[in-house]
C-alpha cells in the first residue's frame, strides 16, 4: 500500500524537479523554497562514498569548522583535573572522577566530550558508554587536547565532526533553515572540502558517489554529478 505523502512534502515536490541533479548553488536555493516546518529544521548534507568501508585503511573521518556555525547550542563537558579552567572557558560540566561516575551511570545530556591527555588514561574506561553514541574523546577530532579553552571555543563556535558509517555514508548537519542560502552554501562547501581532503591515500576510483541536500522535514535535493567529479 503506498505511503501517504504529507501536504508539506507534496508542496516541496511542486517547488522543484527532484528527479534531476542540481549544482550546489541551485540546490541550496531549491531547498530554501520548500515549505518550512513549525520549528527551525536542521539542514543536512549526505555523501555516499565509493570506498570499501570494510577496509581499515579506507576509513574516512575528520572535523571542520563551519564558517557560519551550526545554529544550535552545543553542550560541552570536559574531563579534567582542572575543572575551574574548563568552566571559566564555557564548559557546561567539568571534572574527572565524579563526572566519570555520572556518565557511567547513564547521564549523556551533552553534545561533545573533551578530555585532557592525562585524563584520557581514565576516560578510556567509558568507551563502552561513550563509543556507541559517538561521544568518545578522540585526538583526531580535536577532543583530546590540553588546550581546554581552545577546544571548547572550537566546538562551541561550530566545528563539526564527520565519520563514515558501515555503508560508506556520511551525514553532517550544516546549519538551520533560518540560515540564508549563502550561509548554507558556505557551510556545505566547507564540509565537502574537508571530506575531499580526508580521501584515503590507498583508495583508487570514484571517491564520491552521490551528494544530497535536505532538511529535517524535506525531501532530498540531489547534487549534479558534475559538482563532485573533481573529488
Amino acid at each position: 500500500m503506498p505511503v501517504k505523502q504529507s501536504k508539506r512534502f507534496v508542496s516541496a515536490l511542486k517547488a522543484a524537479d527532484l528527479t534531476k541533479g542540481y549544482p550546489l548553488t541551485e540546490a541550496v536555493e531549491v531547498l530554501s523554497k520548500f515549505p518550512k516546518a513549525k520549528f527551525d529544521e536542521t539542514v543536512e548534507i549526505s555523501v555516499r562514498l565509493g570506498v570499501d568501508a570494510s577496509q581499515g585503511d579506507q576509513m574516512v573521518r575528520g572535523t571542520t569548522p563551519l564558517p557560519n556555525g551550526t545554529g544550535k547550542k552545543v553542550r560541552v563537558i570536559v574531563f579534567t583535573d582542572s575543572p575551574e579552567v574548563a568552566l571559566k572557558a564555557g564548559a557546561d560540566e567539568a571534572g574527572l572522577a565524579e563526572l566519570m561516575k555520572k556518565v557511567s551511570e547513564g547521564w549523556l545530556d551533552f553534545d561533545v566530550a573533551i578530555a585532557t591527555t592525562e585524563a584520557m588514561k581514565q576516560v578510556r574506561t567509558l568507551a563502552r558508554v561513550l563509543g556507541p553514541k559517538g561521544l568518545m574523546p578522540n585526538p583526531k577530532s580535536g577532543t583530546v587536547t590540553d588546550d581546554i579553552p581552545g577546544g571548547i571555543k572550537a566546538v562551541k563556535a561550530g566545528r563539526v565532526e564527520f565519520k563514515m558509517d558501515k555503508a560508506a555514508n556520511i551525514g553532517v548537519g550544516i546549519g538551520k533553515r533560518s540560515f540564508t542560502p549563502a550561509q548554507i552554501l558556505e557551510n556545505a562547501q566547507a564540509v565537502l572540502d574537508a571530506i575531499s581532503k580526508a580521501k584515503p591515500a590507498s583508495f583508487k576510483g570514484n571517491y564520491v558517489k552521490s551528494i544530497t541536500l535536505s532538511s529535517s522535514m524535506s525531501p532530498g535535493v540531489r547534487i549534479a554529478s558534475t559538482e563532485y567529479s573533481k573529488y
